[in-house]
């Protein structure tokens, strides 16, 4: 078994302080195995899978909050022994999945706290993932951490981020202690995203308000309330014209985009049988369906058949992998995509790795 102190015995990700979470995949590996292999082939040329949705602990970053900070750890959650897993470990893993490079993000947990603390938590967060990525930059990359109840400096974030620490876009949540990304206090990060011509990686945290309507059998906060937290968040995007004032934002929404994809023909009609909920000073140029064009939706809908329907709702060319490791949701996330028989060759050439590559500048 190894324990979290003996975990700093490991080499690189130990030495970064990037902890990669065992949840029992490790022992699972030989029955849950991808039946594809890398290198990845589509009619015989080589791709280069990039699953975008992978997740990481910084642990000196989570230390700042004292005992609060053990709460927010990654823990096994499959019934494993080990609780952190080396590099190597990690590395294994991901030749079992035919992943060949993760795009590393960590689910914002310091929203609720102070400025100047949230600020030394995302700065250890960027400096180690930035560390770890350039020690295998042929197998991670990583969403950059933003302080984003303090807009004013996360666009300071986002911008060393990119242009000194290498990383490749922000991870955020799906709103900010309740406040919507469509409030205009958010304007200047969506600004500086636009600019830097990167992606902002939108991952649910949950919806509090719903936790006594959620309670009982079925992790129904994360089942429901998670895809249901990015529907919210593209909604206000687009309802509330934000999309519209920055039409070179480009957003990457995990979990297939929550409901949205499935009922994007709804919200063209919302305010057409509702006008008196819908605010007529807001004149948006497109109809609230054709918004999604701007928006990247990740691959982790686990069925041949999801997918298909995901394609055909968004298109092809907007949809990219994505696993949600180390949580053991989709441990194959390359198969459904060869199963899938409505996609040609190119199009999931392009959802294993081709889109994202583009969308993420990767060479």
């Amino acid at each position: 078994m190894t324990t979290r102190r003996s975990f700093l015995k490991h080499g690189v990700a130990a030495a970064a302080g990037v902890m990669f979470c065992g949840c029992g995949m490790v022992h699972n590996a030989n029955a849950q195995q991808s039946r594809q292999k890398l290198p990845v082939t589509v009619n015989g040329k080589r791709i280069k899978t990039i699953d975008v949705h992978a997740h990481c602990h910084i642990r000196e970053a989570a230390a700042l909050l004292g005992a609060d900070g053990e709460k927010i750890h990654i823990l096994p959650i499959n019934g494993g022994d080990e609780v952190y897993i080396g590099v190597e470990k990690r590395l294994a893993a991901m030749d079992a999945q035919a992943v060949d490079l993760e795009v590393l993000s960590i689910n914002p947990y310091w929203y609720d706290r102070d400025r100047d603390l949230a600020g030394q938590i995302v700065k250890i967060q960027n400096e180690k993932l930035a560390e770890l990525c350039a020690s295998k930059p042929d197998r991670f990359a990583a969403f950059a951490s933003l302080t984003l109840q303090a807009p004013d400096l996360a666009v300071q974030e986002l911008e060393t981020a990119i242009k000194k620490q290498g990383l490749k876009g922000a991870a955020i949540g799906g709103a900010v202690n309740g406040v919507n990304f469509s409030d205009p206090k958010f304007n200047p990060v969506w600004a500086k995203a636009e600019e830097l011509g990167v992606p902002l990686f939108i991952h649910p945290q949950g919806i509090p308000e719903l936790t006594k309507r959620l309670a009982g059998n079925g992790w129904l906060g994360n089942t429901i309330a998670n895809p249901l937290e990015t529907t919210i968040a593209l909604s206000h995007l687009i309802f509330e014209g934000t999309f519209d004032r920055y039409p070179g934002l480009t957003v990457i929404a995990a979990h297939g985009g929550g409901y949205l994809p499935s009922y994007a023909d709804r919200s063209d009609h919302a305010c057409l049988v509702g006008p008196r909920a819908c605010d007529p000073t807001i004149k948006l140029k497109k109809t609230p369906s054709e918004y999604l064009n701007q928006i990247y939706f990740d691959s982790l809908v686990f069925t041949p058949e999801a997918i298909r329907h995901l394609a055909a709702q968004v298109g092809a060319k907007q949809i990219i992998l994505g696993s949600d490791y180390p949580y053991p949701w989709q441990l194959a996330p390359v198969d459904h995509i060869f199963a899938c028989t409505s996609l040609s060759d190119d199009d999931k050439a392009d959802i294993l790795g081709r889109t994202a590559a583009k969308v993420l500048r990767l060479s």
